[in-house]
This record gives C-alpha cells, sequence and structure tokens, in this order.
C-alpha cells in the first residue's frame, strides 16, 4: 500500500477535533502543503480561527459534528465523504478531560469522556468502513494518549476509555490492513491546550500544540502503527506498565494529593 503522506497527489483529509489546540495547527501545516481539508468540530462552522483559515484556503471545508451523537456522525459521515469525493486520512483528534479525586466522581463526567474518547470514534468508524473499503485504500489515524500506558491518580475518567480506544486499534490493525486501510495511533504527553490547563501539577515534557503538531507529522512519515512522544514519560510510563503492580501502584501512590 502506498504510504499517503509521501505522495505527490494532495490528500483529502478528514480532520475530527480541529478548531484548537493540536488539530488547528494541523489544519494549518495540510493546508500549506496544499491538501483538502474537512475540520468537525461542535462549532466548527462558526469559529473565528477556522473562518479566517477558510478565507485563505478555498480547499477548507468547516462541518460541525457532535460525536456523541450516533445518528449525527452517520449524517456528517456521508456529508463529509462528498465533500471532496472521498477521503484519504480520516484523523479522530476529539478529547475530553476532568480530573476527578474520588470524592468528584459524578456520572455525567465519566459519560462525557467516555463519548469524546472511545465512542466517537467508534461510531464514525462504523459508519466509515464501509466508504473506505469500497474506495480500497484509505488512513486511520487516533489521537489518544500516553495516559492509556498507565493508570495515574485523579485520571482514570480520561485514560481508561483512551485505553480502550488503543486496544480496539490494536485489535482491529490487522483486518483493516487486509482491506488496503491503515491504521495509526499517536501516543503523546502534554500538550498545552485548555484541557492541560485543568491540571495544578507539574507536567514534564509539556510542549506547546505546534509543537506537538510538528512532532506527529514527522511520525506519520513512517507507517510505524504508534506514533510516541516525548521519550521521557513515555520511558516512565512504560515502566509502570511492565513492573509488579505492588512496585508500579507503590509509586503512583506517592501521587496522591494530601
Amino acid at each position: 500500500m502506498k504510504n499517503l503522506y509521501k505522495t505527490a497527489t494532495p490528500l483529502k483529509i478528514w480532520l475530527v477535533g480541529g478548531s484548537q489546540g493540536i488539530g488547528l495547527e494541523l489544519t494549518k501545516h495540510w493546508l500549506t502543503e496544499g491538501h483538502s481539508v474537512i475540520v468537525s468540530a461542535r462549532q466548527a462552522e462558526s469559529s473565528a480561527e477556522l473562518t479566517v483559515l477558510s478565507k485563505r484556503y478555498a480547499n477548507l471545508k468547516c462541518l460541525n459534528l457532535d460525536v456523541t451523537d450516533q445518528q449525527d456522525c452517520q449524517l456528517k459521515v456521508n456529508q463529509a465523504w462528498s465533500m471532496f469525493d472521498g477521503i484519504d486520512l480520516w484523523f479522530y483528534n476529539v478529547g475530553a478531560y476532568q480530573p476527578m479525586k474520588v470524592a468528584q466522581w459524578q456520572w455525567q463526567d465519566f459519560v462525557k469522556m467516555n463519548q469524546a474518547n472511545y465512542l466517537g470514534a467508534v461510531a464514525l468508524m462504523l459508519a466509515l468502513q464501509p466508504l473506505f473499503a469500497h474506495q480500497g485504500q484509505g488512513r486511520w489515524v487516533w489521537n489518544t494518549s500516553l495516559a492509556s500506558y498507565f493508570g495515574l491518580p485523579y485520571g482514570g475518567g480520561y485514560s481508561a476509555p483512551k485505553a480502550a480506544l488503543v486496544n480496539l486499534a490494536e485489535s482491529l490493525q490487522p483486518e483493516l490492513a487486509e482491506h488496503k486501510i491503515q491504521l495509526q495511533i499517536i501516543n503523546h504527553g502534554f500538550v498545552k491546550t485548555r484541557l492541560t490547563a485543568k491540571n495544578d501539577f507539574s507536567m514534564p515534557g509539556l510542549v506547546e500544540p505546534a509543537q506537538a503538531a510538528a512532532l506527529i507529522n514527522k511520525g506519520l512519515q513512517s507507517k510505524r502503527f504508534e506514533i510516541r512522544f516525548p521519550f521521557g514519560l513515555r520511558l516512565f510510563l512504560s515502566a509502570l506498565k511492565i513492573m509488579p503492580y505492588t512496585w508500579a501502584l507503590g509509586l503512583t501512590r506517592r501521587m496522591l494529593k494530601p
């Protein structure tokens, strides 16, 4: 299968979750390279940043989408597919995060994070797969998180569905490859966004959205299943993953706040 990033032909990209942060920076990069980009978010069509870009680039389309609504996902998949007569690359970049201590647990917070971080991708995947299969090729990229490696205190509502998405990708990749659909995941660390602004602790390896987007683009030049950064945080979380639980949970217990 051809490497869709190493082709002189402009790509048709659908970026779900692109109105700010990493998604917005990726949009800017892809537009300057001449790719046709559809950007979706809840309020994509009224986003000030995207409105400015759409006046500059004719190859940018905006499409409102609520990934928590399965019917809206089905409807918008068909609309997105028709905008540029097919899609080469579907990039799922939606994320919801709310750090919570046990005393702060709320059902709706868990539901919101599960829908955004996992079920939204599933809803779109179910609607997109027949279209990609008929097209005969394509590429899916799911932006997950290094938090999927090991559950850390106060972050389980976010990391658990991210881990589920990684597990789903591992399960689907061999079968999708048989249908000429390349599936990749991105496990990254802390990026300076509205989500990480909720954290009240030191975030090792924190990067700006533009830097994260550049690292993602560099990683996408390869066919590796997993793109991951930064090295230090990845190494620490990988170590937790392979340690005996007695050791790993002993370390994470030290992260509890008084």
